[in-house]
């Protein structure tokens, strides 16, 4: 205990050597701890933000083989689908029956690639509250061909609210076919998404791709939360197996499971319709990679700045040993043993590392409270990664353990050598140095 109280009041002896090296720690700590936040969070926010553009977190869709061998994209009925759901006790806010297409606009000589989704916008109610106009508004869409789209596609084609455009695209079973829309709305620059997806009526998209009202090509269950996902999902799957055909699911290390499910339609053969369940979870299988991205980026950053660090902490306990090394030895001569002597500088190097780890957990702590009062707007191009339009963090307290105790090893072991050539040193010779 008094090997403790002395480290403690030896570190308040040299206050300003204290605070730069405490302060060197912090910022290290503080970076890190900064980044782990960002990438905690960036999984749940690109999740419902993508939660929102798919308008669902467990999917349903259904695929037939025509005669020459396609994969046609439809759900003729949902009704075995409806059934399995209420057995797998899906908790869906909403229910959504979406069909697409990718077509390509055409206006007065430009043109413009976008998937159109048709969107049954009495039933999605959610979904106008997402949408931030920059001109026209949802009231366009009381024209049956009326299209929202983003502002990089309008600018692309030189169309505003009230334009028609044409659109060339294939039904769902491939052959060609023309539409023409009326622009209801342009949105904001939703970054690639925007550039990627407009949003029509449904009844019109189910004309144009040859599918009857009642149908669709993919069946969405938006829940109340993103917590069980992959259990719903399952359970769906399970449920549905008993009433109709379903693809076994199955993935691969080469590919991403989407694309892992989408290459086993062109391996197998059947009759009729065959369902495949999905999660959101599925669709963004390589946000997790970028995680994994961050959380090194994090880990090599605070071990090159630690490694800096240390080299700093070892030349100070060096000097810090030449100067008491009169007050080694009066210390050896009065009974202390060198274990006691080496743990004495090992303790100030942890209480140093400790402090420096806290300050810099504070630090950290203000930086991410004062950037989630950053309004970035929604329409912003990076608003896949905010949540209405601001910054979040999210840590867990196993990511700040680790971190705070790399820090600690790496202090101690940059005090190690001069805390041992301390213990090493004999009073007697320690006595008669003069500085």
């Amino acid at each position: 205990m008094n090997t403790i109280k002395l480290a403690l009041r030896n570190l308040t002896r040299q206050k300003k050597r204290t605070i730069l090296l405490g302060s060197a720690v912090a910022f290290g700590i503080m970076i890190v701890t900064v980044i782990n936040g960002f990438a905690g969070a960036f999984v749940q926010n690109v999740t419902e933000n993508f939660a929102n553009l798919e308008a669902g977190h467990v999917f349903v869709e259904g695929v037939e083989k025509s005669a020459s061998g396609r994969d046609n994209s439809i759900v003729r009925d949902d009704a075995a689908i409806m059934a399995a759901a209420k057995e797998a006790k899906i908790p869906a806010k909403y229910i959504t029956r979406r069909s697409t297409f990718q077509a390509t606009l055409l206006y007065e000589g430009r043109s413009a690639t976008l998937a159109i989704t048709g969107v049954d916008f009495k039933t999605e109610t959610f979904l106008p509250d997402r949408l931030v106009f920059k001109e026209g508004g949802i009231g366009g869409l009381s024209d049956k061909q009326g299209v929202i789209i983003s502002e990089p596609i309008a600018k692309r084609l030189g169309v505003g609210p009230g334009d028609r455009i044409i659109a060339q695209m294939k039904t769902y079973t491939g052959q060609n076919n023309v539409g023409e829309f009326s622009v209801a709305g342009i949105t904001y620059d939703s970054g690639i998404c925007g550039n990627m997806s407009g949003s029509a009526n449904k009844a019109y998209v189910n004309e144009l791709l040859n599918l009857q009202p009642e149908e669709s090509q993919v069946v969405g269950f938006y829940l109340p939360s993103l917590e069980g996902m992959d259990g719903y999902g399952t359970a769906l799957r399970a449920a549905l197996t008993q009433k109709v055909q379903v693809f076994e699911k199955k993935t691969s290390t080469d590919e991403n499971p989407i694309t892992a499910m989408m290459n086993q339609t062109k391996k197998e053969s059947w009759t009729g319709v065959k369902y495949r369940t999905f999660t959101l979870n599925d669709l963004l299988s390589q946000i997790q990679t970028i995680v994994n991205v961050l959380n090194t980026v994090s880990l090599v950053i605070l071990l090159v700045l630690f490694l800096i660090i240390m080299v700093g902490i070892t030349n100070t306990f060096r000097i810090i040993m030449y100067e008491r090394i009169r007050e080694i030895g009066t210390m050896r001569s009065m009974g202390m043993q060198r274990p006691e002597v080496r743990n004495l500088f090992l303790f100030e190097a942890l209480f140093l590392a400790l402090g420096g780890a806290v300050a810099g957990l504070i630090l950290a702590g203000l930086v991410m409270f004062g950037l989630t009062f950053i309004n970035f707007g929604l329409d912003t191009p990076v608003f896949l990664i905010l949540k209405n339009g601001h910054l979040t963090f999210s840590l867990t307290f196993w990511r700040v353990a680790l971190d705070v105790a790399i820090v600690a090893a790496l202090t101690l072991f940059a005090a190690w050598l001069p805390a041992r050539n301390a213990a090493k040193l004999d009073p007697a010779v320690a006595l008669r140095t003069t500085k």
